[in-house]
C-alpha cells in the first residue's frame, strides 16, 4: 500500500526533521555574479555549511531576519528581492517561501532592486538610531513595505518609536 500523505503528516522528510529542533531554516547559496542569497539582518541559532557555495541557516521562534535574493543570467539581473520575515512556532500558521523551510511570518516583501536599494537604506537607517533591525518593531518593517509599495518614502525608525514599541510589547505581555 502507498501512502501518499505529504511528509509533514506521514512522518519521516525534511519537514518532521525541522519540527525537531524548532527552527526555521534559510538556504543561503553565493555563486559570484549569478547568483546571490544572503541575510542582511537577523541573530542565526545554527549554521550548517553543506558546500563550498551553500549553507543553512536557522532561526528561533519569533526571530525576525532580512532574506535578500538576487540572481542574474547573461543578460542582466533576472530577480532582485529582499523579505523581513519572523519566524515562527511550530503550530503556528505560515506563509511559504523560497529557500525557506518551513515558512514564516512575511512583514516586508519587496521586488526590483530599486525597490530594495530602498530596503536596504531603512535598514541602515534603523542600525543608525542605535537599534539592531531584528529588535525593531514588526509593524515598522510593515510600513516600510507599505510606503515603498505605494512609492512614498517610510518614516524613519527613531529612538522614541523604538521605546514606545518596547512599551507596549512589555504591556502585552
Amino acid at each position: 500500500m502507498i501512502d501518499d500523505r505529504p511528509p509533514a503528516v506521514r512522518g519521516g522528510g525534511a519537514f518532521s526533521a525541522l519540527a525537531r529542533d524548532g527552527l526555521t531554516h534559510v538556504e543561503l547559496t553565493w555563486i559570484e555574479k549569478k547568483l546571490e542569497h544572503w541575510i542582511r539582518f537577523g541573530r542565526v541559532a545554527q549554521d550548517r555549511i553543506l558546500t563550498r557555495r551553500t549553507r543553512v541557516v536557522g532561526f528561533r521562534p519569533g526571530a525576525v531576519f532580512a532574506f535578500v535574493r538576487w540572481a542574474s543570467n547573461d543578460f542582466g539581473t533576472i530577480v532582485s528581492r529582499i523579505d523581513v520575515v519572523r519566524a515562527v512556532a511550530a503550530n503556528e500558521p505560515y506563509t511559504t517561501l523560497p529557500f525557506v523551510r518551513p515558512g514564516g511570518d512575511i512583514l516586508l516583501k519587496i521586488e526590483g532592486w530599486p525597490k530594495v536599494q530602498q530596503v536596504l537604506a531603512a535598514i541602515d537607517a534603523v542600525e543608525a538610531a542605535g537599534v539592531d533591525p531584528c529588535d525593531a518593531a514588526p509593524d515598522h518593517w510593515r510600513h516600510v513595505h507599505n510606503r515603498i509599495a505605494a512609492g512614498h518614502q517610510p518614516r524613519l525608525y527613531t529612538v522614541e518609536r523604538h521605546s514606545a514599541w518596547l512599551k507596549r510589547r512589555e504591556i502585552e505581555g
